[in-house]
Formats: structure tokens, C-alpha cells, sequence
């Protein structure tokens, strides 16, 4: 059985549960404190970071590592597309994903000077994706894919780390509705993320 040491409350760790909770397979989450991480995460991944995967003597970390695995190893249903250049594509939204979002997220966390740069560097990018969300269902069209797994926690997250919206995201906000009502979405929540919206 796949074990995932997951934070509480933490973007990434949330991106790899849901994946797992859309495969509808069995696995075991363990809670780290990511605050008081214990020596069981440290012998896993020597930088004692979540989330970590561990499949017999498979580890792997970073969420979109442990994500395309699983959707490998499990394929139904496929959340990365099946056609190549179209694969390319979304692996390229990942990595912008994480160099213009989550690296923003991260400051946002960490506090300081640069926190309302920050803030809105991710408003900005998410206002660009509300023009592609008016038109289609989900980032890669018709389809939910690993592209709305990548998003769907920081969206969820957005009260949390005090980014505001303005009218022009409304079709996002739709989306993010969407993501949020799905059943694995759902299952995916640990009570720690669930208090972060009221």
C-alpha cells in the first residue's frame, strides 16, 4: 500500500491526496506536523520536507513527481492527457505554475516585506486564467486533468492567504466551485484545511 506523509495544511501534500482520492485508490495518509516534523519524515526524505510518497522502496518528493507517478502506475482516470504535445503543454502550466504561483505562495507564508508583491503577482496570474475559464470547464478543456489538481489548493487557500479578486475573476471563481463540489476534492480535505473556509 502507497503511504503519504502529508502536511496538514499544506498545498502541495493537498495536491498529491487529491490525485489519490480521484484514483479511488487504497493508500494510508500520515499527518506530519509541519512545525515539529518527526524523525520517521526524516528517514524517508533527507530534506525533511512533505509531501513524500513511499511505495515499497520507491520514495519520491514533490508533489509533481508523486502526481505523475500515480497517474502512471494508476491510470483511470487519466489526469494527464494521453497525446504528447498536449502533455508537453501541461507539464509547461505545471512548472509556470509553480515559478509564478506557488513561489509566491511560499512568500506569502514566510512573511516579510515583499508580502503584498507577492499577493499580487498571484492575483494578477489567476485573473489571466479566469479569461481561459470563461470559455471552457476546466485549464485543459472539457476534461478535469492534473492542471486543476495543481490549483485547486491554492484557490481553496485564497481567504487563507489574503488575496482578494476582483470582478473580472468571476468565471475562476465559478471554477473553483466546480473543483470544490467534486467528490475527491471533498475527501481530500484535512479538518485543518477545512476551518481555513468558513
Amino acid at each position: 500500500m502507497m503511504r503519504l506523509y502529508s502536511g496538514t495544511v499544506c498545498p502541495y501534500s493537498h495536491r498529491c491526496r487529491i490525485v489519490l482520492f480521484e484514483k479511488g485508490m487504497d493508500f494510508e495518509v500520515i499527518d506530519v506536523d509541519q512545525l515539529g516534523k518527526s524523525d520517521d519524515l526524516a528517514s524517508v526524505n533527507p530534506y525533511n520536507k512533505v509531501p513524500v510518497l513511499v511505495e515499497r522502496d520507491l520514495v519520491l518528493t514533490e508533489a509533481n513527481i508523486i502526481n505523475e507517478y500515480i497517474d502512471e502506475r494508476f491510470p483511470h482516470p487519466q489526469l494527464m492527457p494521453a497525446d504528447p504535445v498536449m502533455r508537453g503543454r501541461a507539464r509547461l502550466f505545471l512548472y509556470r505554475f509553480e515559478q509564478e504561483l506557488y513561489s509566491n505562495v511560499n512568500v506569502i507564508m514566510q512573511g516579510g516585506k515583499t508580502v503584498e508583491k507577492s499577493r499580487a503577482i498571484i492575483r494578477e496570474n489567476l485573473t489571466q486564467l479566469a479569461q481561459i475559464l470563461s470559455k471552457q470547464k476546466f485549464l485543459l478543456g472539457s476534461e478535469f486533468s492534473m492542471l486543476d489538481v495543481a490549483i485547486a489548493p491554492l484557490l481553496w487557500r485564497l481567504d487563507f492567504y489574503g488575496i482578494q479578486l476582483g470582478k473580472d475573476a468571476a468565471p475562476l471563481l465559478k471554477y473553483a466551485e466546480r473543483l470544490f463540489s467534486r467528490q475527491g476534492f471533498i475527501d481530500s480535505l484535512t479538518p485543518a484545511e477545512r476551518a481555513m473556509r468558513k
